[in-house]
């Protein structure tokens, strides 16, 4: 049996993550074959399952080997230069195998294919096929005009594609986790964020076709998933045609529309044995009803990413963040008042345009208070079509951006250790995902609190929810033994 093979270059780590094929699409006799390589976040994960779905419609298989592909697909990311440098490095890499295979048709994907558009058929020269986020369905006749002797792009982003009836293929090795796609596009015009230009304006799937999804998952055995959008937050579906557009927004609070807080219910009573996550939340809309629901039902998990980018109010309105410190600290208060223990992660920038040393300090005392248990964390990258880069001047020196980075980083570093060093001891329910790869022996799950966690290899299997006690921590590591398996 065939596997997909795909790279997903998240937060400058390297993972390999491939998936068994359908076993239908084994008898198909001298189908070519596509190999999709996908870099940046989990929505991008989440869009080359559909890009696998749709040329596994049109006959095309998967594989796990570069070399034996008639078609690469690279899936990129354009939230910061460095991303973009890594594609463009991938594709000299490429070239090799283009001069072994002549047929080889490479394609670029995504966001870094909205944000150059026909520029990269310039700019690569063995680059074929160029399409954006809302062209994936177009993808088997763009495929064709290249077989014909033609390049192709289409990069047309749309107001309605939410690739809703699309099943996608599911790339987890494990067939524990998958995502499923809420929403797509964002409205917010943060200053420093390509997006909104690379995935257009937000649409929200139908809610009917995302529990469908959610059940077909535990159906086929999967035990977690997460909800994906760039603001799921403001999730907003109606099946009331009257509340289409304006109305549906004012509409937010009738019966008649779904919001995330109702979506949320929605999937967690699928299965109790389901965990829910999703991702990513914008403060300005993290809404009390939200973390009401949260509260309610044990299955969605206790953790929450809030990116709070700076914890300066004066910096935040640079970035046209729509909130201030207080407004984020107030969301913070009350994700403790719903879940005392509820875990927090976030992202911050460091050195944003403008950006004072009392700023950089207001961000160090912001995660002083928080305390997150986990960060992403960056120094500023200019991306050219920004409201950033067309209204500040990137003026803070390089050196500046990257000592206040470490020190944000070696600030966070103290506040995960403390955080972990807490549930020492304590007893935790985890989802367990796969096997170590420094050891055979041991296995690796997931808490509740989204926290990594290693217990030794035992009468107990990949998928399992076990419950385990905390006997010692890193960082970013948990490591416990086992009590006993827990059926949900």
């Amino acid at each position: 049996m065939e596997n997909i093979g795909y790279h997903t270059d998240l937060l400058e780590e390297d993972i390999i993550v491939s998936s068994k094929m359908d076993d239908t699409l084994e008898s198909v006799a001298g189908a070519k074959k596509y190999y999709i390589e996908s870099y940046g976040c989990q929505m991008n994960v989440s869009d080359s399952e559909i890009v696998a779905a749709v040329l596994n419609k049109s006959g095309y298989r998967g594989t796990s080997d570069e070399c034996e592909a008639d078609l690469i697909f690279l899936n990129t990311c354009s939230i910061r230069d460095k991303a973009e440098q890594t594609v463009r490095n991938r594709l000299q890499q490429i070239k090799s195998l283009k001069k072994t295979n002549k047929g080889l048709v490479v394609g670029i994907l995504g966001c870094m294919a909205e944000r150059l558009k026909s520029k990269l058929l310039e700019e690569e020269q063995l680059v074929d096929i160029v399409a954006g986020p809302d062209t994936y369905r177009d993808l088997p006749r763009m495929i064709s005009d290249v077989d014909g002797g033609q390049k192709a792009v289409n990069v047309l982003l749309s107001r309605e594609e939410t690739y809703a009836d699309i099943s996608p293929v599911r790339y987890s090795s494990n067939g524990v986790t998958g995502f499923i796609s809420i929403m797509r596009g964002c409205d917010n015009m943060c200053a420093f964020c390509v997006v909104p230009f690379t995935r257009g304006r937000e649409r929200s799937r139908s809610a009917d076709t995302i529990v469908a999804e959610a059940k077909e998952m535990v159906d086929n055995g999967f035990k977690e998933v997460t909800l994906l959008g760039q603001n799921v937050d403001s999730y907003r579906w109606s099946a009331n045609e009257k509340l289409l557009g304006k109305n549906l927004v004012e509409a937010k609070y009738s019966d008649d529309v779904v919001n995330f807080a109702k979506l949320l219910e929605l999937v967690a009573k699928v299965s109790p044995s389901l965990r829910v996550r999703f991702s990513t939340s914008h403060p300005k809309d993290m809404t009390d009803d939200v973390l009401e629901v949260m509260s309610r039902y044990d299955n969605i998990c206790k953790y929450i990413h809030l990116p709070v980018q700076s914890g300066s109010s004066s910096v935040l309105e640079r970035m046209n963040r729509t909130y201030d410190r207080s407004w984020y600290l107030n969301r913070i208060d009350a994700i403790r008042k719903y879940m005392p223990n509820c875990a927090i992660s976030s992202d911050v920038i460091a050195g944003f345009c403008g950006e004072t040393e009392d700023e950089h300090q207001e961000t160090l005392s912001m995660m002083d208070i928080v305390k997150y248990d986990m960060n992403y964390m960056f120094f500023y990258s200019e991306r050219p079509g920004t409201l950033a880069a067309k209204r500040y001047t990137d003026d803070i020196p390089e050196e500046t951006k990257k000592r206040r980075l470490t020190e944000i980083v070696n600030r966070q570093n103290e506040h995960a250790l403390e955080r972990n060093q807490a549930i020492i001891g304590t007893r935790q329910i985890a989802l367990l995902e796969y096997t170590a790869r420094r050891s055979n022996e041991q296995i690796v799950g997931r808490t509740d609190g989204n926290k990594k966690v290693i217990i030794p290899k035992g009468d107990y299997q990949i998928g399992d929810y076990v419950e385990v006690e905390i006997e010692s921590c890193t960082q970013v590591t948990l490591m416990a033994k086992f009590i006993k398996k827990i059926d949900l």
